[in-house]
């Protein structure tokens, strides 16, 4: 019992110091994104598809056809989708942002950042996805990818975040998560019927500049 509280003791003791490691990557990440003059889209999917992999051919395509279009790209920095989106976005010479995470066996960042910041906090990590985005953009993925566009969905749902499209890449895939959506969570009554429109269901990297412009214009 008096390790079980000395573990206690030292959990408290620390927490007030972790708020400053907090803070600082809170001022760090608003300080490097804040200064970016483009707009941002932040986009997520699987770090364990490598390239030849069609989803990361997709990824390579659209960070580039962002980037061609006056967008900047914000990726987790890592491998696999994130790698290709940054580099597409960063060979046609446009910004490329990682937003790198700390984790004991994780990969290194990726060499395509033209902005890369390291985070220790996930939910720090997090805000910066949202805090500049004007689009989202999710290519097939696992766990993480699927956290993260829920999470999206709920930040959008409830108002917490400024009002932003949401893009669903390669529609064969998430094509059944849509329709569960659709067929089980609205019919079911768990979310409002409106709430089926936040995400929007594409294939080219053109139909999501389309609509970034489109929305821009409106």
């Amino acid at each position: 019992m008096d390790g079980e509280n000395r573990v206690i003791d030292h959990l408290h003791h620390t927490d007030s110091w972790r708020l400053f490691r907090i803070l600082a990557e809170f001022v760090d990440g608003f300080e490097v994104l804040s200064g970016i003059d483009v707009p941002l889209v932040s986009v997520f999917g699987s770090a364990r598809f490598r390239p030849g992999h069609p989803a990361y051919d997709l990824g390579e395509q659209l960070g580039r056809t962002l980037a061609e279009a006056g967008y900047g790209v914000v990726t987790g920095g890592g491998p696999g989708i994130m790698e290709a989106v940054n580099k597409g976005a960063y060979e046609a010479g446009g910004i490329s942002v990682g937003l790198n995470i700390v984790l004991p066996h994780e990969q290194k960042p990726n060499p395509y950042q033209t902005h890369s910041l390291q985070f220790r906090y996930f939910f720090v990590r997090k805000v910066m996805f949202v805090r500049y985005a004007v689009g989202f953009v999710v290519l097939p993925g696992g766990f993480g990818t699927l956290d993260e566009l829920t999470e999206v969905l709920v930040l959008q749902q409830t108002g917490k975040v400024h009002p932003f499209p949401l893009f669903a890449m390669n529609s064969s895939y998430w094509q059944g998560f849509h329709d569960w959506v659709i067929n089980s969570l609205a019919a079911e009554g768990a979310i409002s019927p409106g709430d089926t429109n936040l995400l929007q269901l594409v294939d080219e990297p053109e139909q999501v500049v389309a609509a970034l412009n489109g929305g821009q214009k409106g």
